[in-house]
């Protein structure tokens, strides 16, 4: 059941050994890429005893730590984790075998994106797997991150395969660092690249890609740490509960947009009202505190790969300590007033997710790529994948702050009601930062348009319009200016009536 504590050095366990491209790839990056997962993909063990904590192959073990009444005791945070004095529990490499949680549900490992990512880069050591205590406030293992990225990045700039790879690339910069992070993971790198020590590290990011990450929180971290009030529930759902109220990571994704449904107002959590519904007052003042010194705090060239589709908690109201988890949330004006119907009601929005994160609160700026995938595939997805490795291949020349100027739109003249028809997009192939919609001038239509890669370096979108009318196709990217077009929709001609 144990097995000893193995390096976390970039290259991962025994019988893996780096590798230099005989050849470099065209799209090779001559970047150092760190990737950052999520709560609880890191295994876990402890230094006194040597025993693994979390993340063992045997599946036997994950239905004992779920389901005994002591399986999950090591983790918990000690007084003296509480005060600060951590050590005692270490990370020692990103998840290689699927875990499983309550609310969480599958926990995916992480081998497909480093496998992902491993194609991209001119040698193994520009890879840095960054695993954490995920016990842990957001905080703490962020100032760890800031130290590991520089030290991984200046690393890597003295490495043969590095000045090989800039002789390669096109404007042969010297390397920077490029994040990849699942979930809580983007939490840790804007903290790192926002508040840590290294003043520089920013500067020498060449971008973000976040998979799913909470920047607004998540619902389902109350749900988690309400689980098991007002109704006896098995015996896993209260052993989380248990552990997350120990844990600052958990408060540290509590939601922080309004969600909380009291009739006419929504509002905020506040550290009372997390005490109320079973988490921890201290914790939930500190993680505030935290989340205060990170408000606008920008990451460089963001990518969000965001989930749709799937059916996500948003709000939920809470009475006697009980929370009751709705599937839509509430949006607010640009003045912070609460949007409201005719009748003064709060209006409802169900935005959906990606189960356990919505779309909103993971999409930060307009730059998102919507994937219809659970939470944990993010990060193992095919599509998140394709995205994954596009983002790193780019080459500066390429990148989205010129691509915008460089796009052209394509649509046909007329087009008829319920026939599928194209929408094309050239200038590049990458549907990252790119958005498409289709709006009847008339006011009463408006869809999205999903881009897709097609085979002659160009985006293309396949839509239907219901009804005839005049319709605007417009394009949007990270530029200054839209596309648009103007498309008629209207019925296919009758020969019987042709002069």
């Amino acid at each position: 059941m144990n097995q000893p504590p193995q390096s976390n050095a970039p290259g991962g366990g025994p019988g893996e050994q780096p590798f230099g491209l005989p050849g470099l790839s065209p799209n090779t990056t001559q970047d150092a890429v760190v990737v950052v997962p999520g709560i609880m993909g890191s295994e876990l063990y402890d230094t006194t005893t040597g025993t693994v904590l979390w993340g063992l192959a045997n599946p036997g073990w994950l239905g004992r730590a779920w389901t005994t009444r002591k399986g999950l005791r090591p983790l918990h945070l000690t007084e003296d984790e509480r005060a600060g004095k951590s050590g005692r529990v270490k990370a020692r490499r990103l998840l290689r075998t699927p875990a499983w949680s309550p609310f969480l549900r599958g926990i995916e490992p992480y081998h497909e994106l480093l496998t992902t990512v491993r194609r991209s880069v001119a040698h193994q050591d520009a890879i840095l797997p960054f695993a954490y205590d995920w016990r842990l406030p957001v905080a703490v293992n962020a100032l760890e991150l800031a130290t590991a990225a520089r030290d991984h990045l200046e690393r890597w700039r003295r490495h043969p395969a590095h000045a090989a790879a800039r002789r390669h690339r096109v404007d042969e910069r010297e390397g920077r660092l490029v994040f990849i992070a699942h979930s809580m993971g983007g939490l840790l790198t804007q903290a790192a690249l926002a508040l840590g020590p290294d003043g520089d590290l920013a500067a020498d990011t060449r971008g973000v890609m976040t998979l799913g990450t909470p920047f607004q929180g998540a619902v389902m971290a109350a749900a988690i740490l309400n689980t098991g009030r007002g109704a006896p529930l098995p015996l896993p759902h209260g052993k989380l509960r248990t552990l997350a109220s120990t844990m600052p990571g958990v408060h540290d994704l509590l939601p922080r947009f309004p969600c909380l449904d009291e009739g006419l107002t929504v509002r905020r959590l506040t550290p009372t009202d997390v005490a109320d519904l079973g988490g921890d007052k201290d914790l939930a003042l500190q993680s505030q505190a935290f989340h205060d010194r990170l408000r606008g705090h920008a990451l460089p060239d963001h990518r969000a790969v965001v989930g749709v589709s799937q059916r996500t908690l948003q709000s939920m109201t809470l009475e006697d300590g009980v929370v009751t988890g709705f599937e839509h949330t509430f949006r607010e004006h640009t003045d912070g007033e609460l949007m409201r119907d005719t009748h003064g009601v709060p209006r409802r929005f169900p935005v959906g997710g990606d189960g356990t994160v919505h779309k909103e609160s993971a999409a930060r700026t307009r730059t998102v790529i919507p994937l219809a995938l659970q939470h944990g595939a993010l990060a193992t997805g095919d599509a998140a994948m394709e995205a994954v490795t596009s983002f790193l291949e780019e080459d500066e020349h390429l990148g989205p702050d010129q691509a915008a100027s460089g796009l052209g739109l394509t649509v046909p003249d007329f087009v008829t009601p319920g026939t599928t028809w194209e929408i094309q997009v050239t200038g590049t192939d990458d549907p990252a930062g790119i958005t498409c919609t289709v709006t009847g001038t008339d006011g009463g239509f408006t869809r999205p348009a999903r881009l897709y890669a097609d085979e002659d370096d160009a985006l293309t979108a396949r839509v239907q319009v219901p009804d005839a009318g005049l319709y605007r196709v417009t394009v949007d990217a990270d530029g200054p200016t839209s596309l648009t077009q103007l498309v008629l929709a209207g019925p296919e001609e009758d020969d019987s009536d042709d002069e």
